[in-house]
């Protein structure tokens, strides 16, 4: 995928040749947990840029890991993994797992990003715990710009959510006010809704409220115990 190699037999340095270049494995995060759009995937990355992403998505489809798979009736595309990439999701379940476990939480909570946070937590909502039909919640930071200080998740009743940067007009189920360091840590599983409760302020229904830990959409490495020190 470069022109660096390590001029190895050993699969170990063929593979890394394929997947160490900067922001690939990000990427294949991305694809692993099941966006296809190119500005789905882009929002995954936020800080890479529209450029990088493209010709990492094309270094990885030339290297038999994702395919171009055009939209009918639309000039979208969807990469798509193909089976090399599927082979891949052991791999970045075992990324994830040793940097949860072995990697110090200080530094993780010095790489704040709201626009990550919130679309990591729209992909990972749970809605079986929240009522019946349409949920509308929204989060405030209050130390951000005005830009990025609010987000809403609506959640429909069929599951699917959305997550919106501008108000989409609901009436808001649910109020979450909090300061984006506590809500990154209770969504790295490194503390708790009920254990960080005199960070937040929660206001709407007393059900949706206190159920917030189940719903919560929580990365899928936060039930690894942190071991680092």
């Amino acid at each position: 995928m470069s022109n660096a190699s390590y001029f190895q037999f050993c699969p170990v340095a063929m593979a890394a040749e394929v997947l160490c270049t900067r922001w690939t494995m990000v990427v294949v995060r991305e694809l692993v947990a099941g966006s296809t759009r190119f500005n789905d995937i882009r929002r995954g990355v936020p800080r890479m840029s529209r450029s990088l992403l493209a010709q990492r998505l094309r270094e990885l489809e030339a290297a038999g890991i994702v395919e171009r798979q055009p939209v009918p009736r639309s000039q979208a595309v969807d990469y798509l993994l193909t089976p090399a990439g599927r082979d891949l999701l052991p791999i970045v379940e075992a990324f994830g797992i040793w940097g949860q476990k072995w990697v110090e939480s200080e530094p993780s909570l010095e790489r704040l990003d709201v626009s990550l946070l919130m679309w990591d937590m729209r992909r990972n909502l749970d809605p079986s715990p929240l009522p019946p039909g349409r949920t509308v919640l929204n989060f405030r930071f209050p130390e951000l710009s005005a830009g990025k200080r609010s987000w809403w998740l609506i959640v429909e009743e069929t599951g699917e959510v959305d997550l919106c940067l501008a108000d989409p007009g609901f009436d808001v189920d649910l109020y979450v006010e909090t300061d984006l360091r506590t809500m990154t840590a209770i969504w790295m599983g490194l503390t708790t809704v009920s254990q960080s409760a005199d960070k937040l302020e929660l206001t709407g229904p007393k059900a949706v409220a206190t159920a917030m830990q189940s719903w919560l959409g929580l990365s899928p490495f936060a039930k690894e115990r942190k071991l680092a020190s």
